[in-house]
């Protein structure tokens, strides 16, 4: 299915400026194991949202992917926005509006800048997500 197409897209990119990085970002991906850095260091929480397969033609060869990608950057808590906002603004600059990543003959597009949600307190780390909406189309 063109889900998993999106992910690893979306993935990969993200992976590669992580790993490229300094300091090096470490990435917990959906339902895979994972252990946060023991030295309280940033890392990054990503989610796949992807809302109802569409169709816009009558013969129903058209076929529309649309959904929602989100990065969390997850942070110490108590230490203030400061890293996460500059994690957010590098990660907003990999990932930008009408950016098209294609895989084979898929192409996905990045169809909104990338937004911030308001930070999740926890007790020891806080997160602040981020998020664009994306959009493929196949015929």
């Amino acid at each position: 299915m063109s889900d998993r197409i999106i992910r690893s897209l979306f993935e990969v990119r993200l992976k590669a400026w992580a790993d490229a990085r300094l300091p090096k970002l470490t990435i917990a991906y959906e339902d895979v194991v994972f252990v946060p850095p023991a030295n309280g260091a940033a890392y990054l929480k990503v989610y796949l949202l992807p809302g109802n397969t569409d169709s816009e033609d009558l013969e129903g060869k058209h076929t529309s992917y649309r959904g929602v990608f989100q990065v969390s950057v997850v942070t110490t808590s108590g230490a203030g926005r400061g890293a996460a906002g500059l994690i957010a603004d590098e990660i907003a600059v990999l990932l930008p509006n009408n950016l098209a990543l294609t895989k084979a003959d898929f192409t996905v597009f990045i169809r909104s800048p990338m937004a911030t949600a308001g930070a999740i307190q926890g007790d020891t780390t806080s997160s602040l997500p981020l998020s664009f909406q994306y959009r493929a189309d196949t015929f």
